[in-house]
């Protein structure tokens, strides 16, 4: 059974349709990427799921149950990192955490273990008793990655938790949602593609309010591979053996473009043979460019290319 289970939820303002009919699931220990261009209603979806907003339709299901804002037991199984900082600057690293450790009901003990765990995990030991608001973009960032984790949610919600960090940051904090462990389901929405292609285990990609694909990178972007090939010196042998194992692109002036696609796995092998027919009809190999699936290509396939402002 998923740790978290959409169907077909909706959320409208007026004759605007924000979200429609958005089903996906989160399993435990899995991260699950969201991403979409600006408007694409993720926020929505997220508001959604955090309790901020009531469904017109659908239903959210956290461990099989029916998710209900209102009870302490359903929203304490939530922890939300959003993209604006929710920590107040004017106190001390602990002393935000001590803060929110009391609203999420963790208290004595548990809250000093807690607490410790989450400075050491963040990298904020050494400035616990600095006051946030001297605090670099990055720190900001990892106290607010580490409020959301005081009270060992069940999922964790990241709406976009790296924008406007530093390099060093930014990697610490993908590390931290990596090594989360097996119990906690991650939900990560983020403009930065390398991000969830370095962490995601699925990926939804949203636009107009609907999850226009949806799984694992394999499964999305496939194993094709496209090698675009310029060779010289071509004679009439090699033409021919070329044809056998590419697709012709151009032949001019003595020069031939050819097209390999293939897989992954059959690549190494493939231009070996090409390699191999070049050396045997004394060819020359002039240029190499290729075509690799990426999941921005496939996100500006899907969502296009128009500015979201």
């Amino acid at each position: 059974m998923p740790l978290l289970e959409i169907s077909h939820l909706r959320k409208a303002f007026g004759d605007f349709v924000a979200v429609e009919d958005v089903t996906l699931h989160v399993g435990a220990g899995e991260i699950f990427g969201l991403v979409g261009p600006n408007g694409a209603g993720k926020t929505t979806t997220i508001k959604m799921l955090s309790g901020l907003l009531h469904p017109d339709g659908g239903q959210i299901r956290i461990d099989g149950r029916p998710f209900n804002a209102n009870e302490w037991q359903d929203r304490a199984q939530l922890g939300v990192v959003p993209q604006e900082l929710a920590i107040y600057p004017d106190l001390t690293a602990v002393e935000n955490l001590r803060f929110f450790a009391h609203l999420y009901g963790v208290h004595g003990a548990e809250m000093h273990r807690r607490i410790d765990y989450i400075l050491d995990a963040t990298a904020l030991v050494e400035h616990a008793k600095g006051l946030v608001k001297t605090f670099s973009g990055g720190m900001k960032r990892r106290l607010n990655f580490g409020v959301a984790l005081l009270h060992k949610p069940r999922l964790l919600i990241l709406d976009e938790p790296t924008v406007g960090v530093d390099p060093q940051s930014r990697s610490h904090l993908l590390d931290c949602v990596t090594k989360l462990g097996d119990d906690v389901g991650v939900i990560y929405t983020s403009h930065y593609m390398e991000e969830v292609e370095s962490i995601c285990d699925r990926i939804g990609i949203m636009d107009h309010g609907k999850i226009l694909a949806c799984g694992s990178q394999h499964e999305l972007l496939g194993d094709d591979q496209t090698l675009h090939l310029r060779i010289g010196s071509v004679t009439p042998h090699l033409s021919e053996a070329l044809r056998e194992l590419t697709e012709v692109e151009s032949v001019s002036n003595g020069e031939i473009r050819v097209t390999l696609r293939t897989d992954r796995a059959g690549l190494d092998a493939k231009f070996r043979q090409i390699l191999g027919a070049l050396s045997q009809y004394q060819g020359q190999l002039l240029a190499v460019s290729t075509d690799e699936t990426s999941l921005e290509r496939l996100f500006l396939k899907l969502t296009g290319r128009r500015l979201r402002d």
